[in-house]
């Protein structure tokens, strides 16, 4: 197996473009040109915003002078290893959940374990009775309990200063 796969496992191939363009001292506008690709494209993937297709990574990978497939494995890789983290960090039934509620994010993009707080005061203000289960039963209710209380006491330290 390739080394820049093994070093690079799991990493968005974007980040590998950047460093690899980087070390060769080569600029990204006249490479993603010299690649019939539009610069933006190049940047968004360069900045992980994006995933690499096949047909781009081999035209990268022939530009670079990579072995065939190389970055394509990197996305590859790179999937899965996001996939893993979804399976790692569950979320509520997002089925029972009105996207209403999130209006303002990506709810694919939210984290559930480290943003429960905000969740928690969002579905409880603005959810119905069946989002409200849902969110009990996904959290529990010591937890539910210290994000009611940490957003209580905030509110009595505003108003009773």
């Amino acid at each position: 197996m390739n080394h820049l796969i093994e070093k690079y496992k799991g990493i968005h191939p974007g980040f590998v473009i950047e460093h690899l363009l980087k070390k060769r001292l080569l600029r990204k506008r006249p490479f993603a040109l010299s690649v019939n690709e539009y610069p933006q494209t190049l940047n968004a993937i360069t900045k992980g915003k994006r995933s690499l297709n096949t047909a781009l990574a081999l035209k990268i990978e022939k530009q670079l002078d990579l072995e065939q497939g190389t970055l394509a494995l990197l996305q590859t890789y790179f999937d899965i290893e996001q996939e893993t983290k979804k399976l790692d960090h569950p979320t509520p039934n997002l089925n029972l959940l009105r996207t209403s509620l999130f209006w303002d994010t990506d709810m694919s993009k939210i984290d559930w374990n480290r943003q429960y707080k905000a969740v928690i005061k969002r579905i409880f203000e603005r959810g119905n009775e069946a989002e409200q289960n849902e969110i009990r039963r996904f959290y529990g209710s010591k937890k539910i309990k210290t994000a009611v209380q940490s957003d209580t006491r905030k509110h009595y330290r505003t108003f009773h200063k």
